[in-house]
């Protein structure tokens, strides 16, 4: 046993001890010959082979070869001292020289921080403000090692944990009333047409259009949600603008209720039965609407010779001055002349005769009148001839008929 536990050790120092005939091959992998010394010197794997260790690996050299570590190891102490305690000299050991134990000499490694963390000047590990970098697409909170992305209201955060997506209220959940509009990163209600959005931005109300305007119709507005109408009065249809009126012609369509004696004369926004004519003693009535006073009767002397009738209607509050009527004398003799005055019925001084001619005159209204009213004027026609000594008179009896609207 003694001598097979020489052999080994000979056999051991034979592969890492140089011999007299080839030094070069006396040395075991990871050492070379120092041809000077005659000993056997560590090759530095990590400086003598391109890329010893590749990706995140670290080369720490060792005595007789290398290691490769993860360079987030802990301190790795090595490497391995040379084992034997002297070198060789001589070409053959008398004896195997007795082995020491391994040195492990304390190599320190840089300090390496944590992810999310950096070293600064004191080589103390601090954190790491990834905020400052923009790794978020709006909201970024730093927190120790790490960071945190929030998204405005109306966004919500994608799967990427960074990117901001738009949120569609109006598909969610519709917050408005009537109408919702989705917009980037908000919402706008909106209210469909006769309404309008209130102070909250939700709830929708409705417009009284007929407060915008007295004139948006010509009679009545009647406001109604979301919308409005015009209406007339009874006598009185709208037209296809939906908001004029116009007059119905009941006498015309024989919508009325005048018996067969009587005339039906149709007015703005109704219509009038007119009875027949009575002519007054001494009077005669010589037609439907003529009454003449015969010229041998005595009782007629100091009267006018004909009286007229017509009637007329005028609408409420109409413009003034304005001309409404016209009086003509039918003959005219040599020698005379016309005068022409209203005899009665202008008590409140809302007409006067305007002569337009020798034998003409207008009669304009002065004021406007409001109706509904009925009115009745004597116009009289003087004729003077001074050739014959003659002064006689005509008179119309005009009834005016004010309506009670303005159209």
């Amino acid at each position: 046993m003694p001598g097979i536990k020489r052999i080994l050790t000979v056999t051991i120092l034979a592969l890492c001890l140089p011999s007299p005939g080839n030094a070069q091959a006396q040395c075991t992998n990871g050492f070379d010959l120092d041809r000077q010394s005659g000993q056997c010197l560590d090759i530095d794997e990590c400086r003598t082979i391109p890329e010893a260790c590749r990706g995140d690996m670290m080369c720490v050299n060792q005595n007789g070869g290398y290691l490769c570590i993860p360079r987030t190891n802990p301190v790795y102490r090595g490497p391995y001292s040379n084992p034997y305690s002297t070198p060789y000299s001589g070409p053959y050991p008398a004896a195997a020289p007795p082995l020491s134990a391994p040195n492990y000499p304390t190599i320190s490694r840089p300090l390496i921080c944590r992810f999310g963390y950096q070293m600064d000047e004191s080589n103390q590990c601090v954190d790491i403000d990834e905020c400052r970098y923009g790794y978020c697409q709006q909201l970024c909170a730093n927190v120790p090692g790490s960071y945190s992305c929030t998204c405005n209201p109306g966004f919500t955060l994608n799967e990427d944990g960074r990117s901001c997506q738009d949120v569609n209220e109006c598909a969610t959940e519709n917050p408005c009333v009537q109408t919702c509009v989705n917009t980037y990163g908000s919402f706008i209600c909106r209210c469909d047409p006769g309404y309008e959005l209130e102070e909250d931005g939700v709830h929708c109300s409705d417009m009284d259009e007929c407060s915008f305007s007295e004139f948006l119709c010509q009679h009545e507005c009647v406001n109604q949600p979301g919308t409005y109408f015009c209406s007339c009065p009874p006598g009185y249809i709208l037209l296809d603008d939906n908001r004029s009126c116009q007059d119905i012609n009941e006498c015309e369509h024989r919508n009325h209720t005048c018996n067969l004696q009587q005339t039906c004369y149709n007015l703005q926004g109704g219509f009038k039965c007119i009875d027949p004519i009575r002519c007054e003693e001494p009077y005669l009535r010589i037609s439907d609407n003529r009454c003449m006073c015969p010229a041998e009767n005595p009782g007629c002397r100091d009267q006018p010779f004909t009286i007229l009738y017509r009637d007329m209607d005028v609408v409420s509050g109409r413009s003034v001055p304005a001309d409404i009527f016209q009086m003509q004398a039918t003959t005219r003799y040599p020698g005379a002349y016309y005068i022409f005055q209203i005899k009665s019925g202008n008590e409140g001084r809302e007409f006067y005769m305007r002569q337009t001619g020798p034998i003409s005159a207008t009669l304009v209204m002065t004021r406007p009148i409001k109706g509904p009213r009925e009115i009745q004027l004597d116009l009289e026609m003087i004729t003077v001839n001074t050739v014959i000594n003659f002064r006689g008179s005509s008179v119309i009896r005009l009834r005016i008929y004010v309506s009670q609207y303005p159209f």
